[in-house]
């Protein structure tokens, strides 16, 4: 995320300093160090604006709550209502899944040192604000989560007052109108409230992201450099030379497996036969082949007792995103394994040594699209592209509840020791949006959620870190296009400084709902308020940093289409400032920009521009994409936003 604690956004935004943070989600474990107020008792007072308050529950007092944790509240009518018999395990904001502990220590935790996941990924924990203050609003309970009590901790979230609301989590297959999340961010966004969320885990398999709701920000996952590995050593000390290979593994415990014999052999080595392997030589370490099956591998090894430890092998270990190995393994590439399969030929006694619990940064390009994050285009709007941003979704390091099970040794289950847990997900990717929308919001106290929506989007980067267009796993590392990452990889640093944005108020949404054939009940049910109606112009085209076009790939091949679209941009940066447009069209695809420059007097100018797609319905279905980018003069600024041209069956 490149935040440096003396310069950029962080210190801009005085670490998030009185920017409230509501999280809607299982409930939180207060006591964990993440919501420490250490370093927060700069003021007992808080904000002058915070209406909430520490709601006293089962095993939760009041006593609890404190300057960084502010507020905690439950709301479990809706389950009571739907099981009326039910007694809730945990009746208050105490979180028993641990999702809602680890959400919000990545949005805004404190800091703590000595953090790991089982010697993984020691260091410094920190939320993306650490000096946010964070309330709970816990509507997932163990016994189900319903429709009535989201919408009503959402409400509570805004009259309570905070800035910023993040929630990981969203409804499938739902219209707009009986959407709650959609039902309660409108209000949050009349409020000006950025609500942030997550765009769902079901990747490529089938099924379009959810939260695709135009007025809230809609996260993506991506992969980051850091990987948790363990160094497989070939040979014993008392050899010349040692070849050491680093591979992937998760293996909870502080262990090595020494100087143990290596079995390798056609039969034994599919790693298929639990049988066979039982037969296997005691105390060696397995090398099993690359089957396209590691899931299977790794269950079979699990329940082999003579065994000391196992190497697997793939292709590309990196499409493998390991939350856990119960066995002490390591997986390595399949030129790897090579490697080890010519060492096991060429030696009389060919030995291995496994070191667990090593990290690695740095090595891996950074960043890449995680295979399970969902796909655009949004089923309740298509017309508004989704998702907006991509944030660091896997193997996230955050708090988690101290009695929850975090990983398992053979058929033992352990328990988080140190309080932390790495897991992944769109869940994971959205609390990092939402602590950066925290920390523009602490140094732009004047911006709109809009803004602070588009200035995310429009420096995000297209680009990873070797300079080369970001890949997505889950399409065999093919480039990856704005249906699967937004706008790109959210750059907090430039986010504080974009130049222009693409603003929007309620009644552009409005407008936007009038054009999509609701009637005015659905409206007025999303709305609330019978004090917006359809009189005003209604369209498709809401003032948004992307676009989007359309076609029916059943169409005839070859027919042109043509896509008008108006924006308008407000000038944040400096006073005098030119742009000039900058298009790369998609692939077969005529883009016109008019006018070809903006210039800009003041602060807080506008101006508008209109922009005709012109594009072929393509018979293969293909998803074409390129951008507009406004380039300012000075090179100081480039306002980029996405074009995507694509078939009305995309994401299905």
């Amino acid at each position: 995320m490149s935040l440096n604690p003396t310069t950029g956004l962080w210190p801009a935004s005085k670490f998030g300093e009185d920017v409230i943070i509501g999280v809607i989600d299982t409930g939180i474990w207060p006591e964990s160090p993440s919501f420490s107020d250490h370093g927060m008792m700069y003021t007992s007072k808080l904000p002058s604006k915070w209406k909430g308050t520490c709601q006293e529950g089962q095993d939760f007092n009041s006593s609890l709550c404190n300057s960084k944790l502010i507020g905690a509240r439950y709301f479990d009518k809706g389950v009571k209502a739907a099981n009326p018999n039910v007694t809730l395990t945990m009746n208050s904001a105490r979180d028993t899944q641990g999702h809602g502990t680890h959400t919000s220590s990545t949005a805004a935790g404190n800091y703590v040192e000595g953090a790991s996941y089982f010697g993984y990924a020691n260091g410094v924990a920190r939320g993306m604000a650490p000096r946010a203050r964070v309330a709970m609003y816990k509507v997932i309970w163990d016994e189900g989560r319903y429709a009535s009590d989201v919408l009503a901790g959402m409400d509570q979230a805004v009259a309570d007052g905070v800035d910023i609301i993040s929630i990981s989590m969203g409804f499938d297959e739902v219209p707009l109108y009986e959407d709650p999340v959609a039902i309660a961010s409108f209000g949050a966004m009349e409020k000006g409230i950025l609500v942030s969320s997550s765009a769902g885990n079901v990747g490529l398999r089938g099924g379009p992201l959810h939260n695709g709701i135009p007025w809230v920000l809609t996260v993506a996952a991506g992969n980051f450099d850091r990987t948790y590995a363990a160094s497989l050593t070939l040979g014993d000390n008392k050899e010349k030379e040692q070849h050491v290979i680093v591979g992937r593994s998760m293996f909870p415990l502080n262990a090595w497996v020494k100087d143990e014999t290596l079995i390798y052999n056609k039969t034994l080595s599919k790693c298929d036969s639990l049988k066979l392997l039982s037969e296997a030589p005691p105390r060696g370490i397995i090398v099993c082949d690359d089957t396209g099956f590691l899931d299977d591998q790794m269950d079979v090894i699990d329940s082999v007792t003579n065994l000391a430890g196992a190497i697997f092998a793939s292709t590309d270990p990196s499409r493998f995103d390991l939350e856990s190995m119960s066995c002490p393994g390591v997986l390595i590439s399949t030129t790897e394994l090579d490697t080890v399969i010519d060492y096991i030929k060429s030696s009389d006694n060919p030995t291995a040594t496994i070191k667990f619990q090593q990290t690695v940064t740095g090595k891996e390009v950074a960043s890449s699209v995680a295979d399970y994050t969902s796909r655009g285009p949004s089923p309740n709007c298509p017309a508004v592209l989704k998702p907006d941003v991509m944030a660091p979704g896997s193997l996230v390091l955050a708090s988690w509840i101290p009695n929850g099970y975090t990983a398992t040794v053979g058929t033992n289950t352990l328990l988080s020791s140190e309080g932390f847990h790495l897991i992944s997900g769109t869940s994971m990717a959205c609390p990092h949006a939402s602590g950066v929308a925290a920390l523009l919001r602490g140094a732009h106290r004047e911006w709109s959620h809009a803004a602070i929506r588009s200035a995310m989007m429009t420096t995000a980067n297209e680009l990873d870190s070797s300079m080369m267009a970001i890949k997505d796993v889950g399409r065999n590392f093919t480039a990856a296009s704005p249906l699967a990452m937004g706008a790109g990889h959210v750059v907090p640093n430039k986010a504080m400084d974009p130049g222009l944005v693409y603003d929007a108020a309620p009644q552009d949404y409005v407008s936007l709902l009038c054009s999509m054939n609701f009637t005015r009940n659905q409206i007025m049910t999303i709305t609330r308020s019978n004090g917006y109606d359809c009189s005003e112009s209604s369209s498709l085209d809401l003032n948004y940093p992307s676009f989007v076009a359309f076609y029916d790939k059943n169409v005839t091949t070859g027919v042109m289409l043509t896509h008008r679209f108006r924006r308008v941009v407000t000038n944040v940066g400096g006073a005098g400032a030119r742009y000039e447009v900058k298009v790369v069209a998609p692939e077969g695809v005529k883009v016109t920009v008019w006018p070809k420059s903006l210039a800009f007097e003041k602060k807080n100018e506008q101006r508008d521009y209109n922009v005709e797609i012109v594009y072929p319905s393509d018979g293969k279905g293909r998803v074409l994409y390129g951008s507009i980018v406004w380039v300012e003069e000075s090179g100081k600024h480039a306002v980029r936003s996405p074009i995507v041209v694509a078939p009305t069956s995309a994401g299905k």
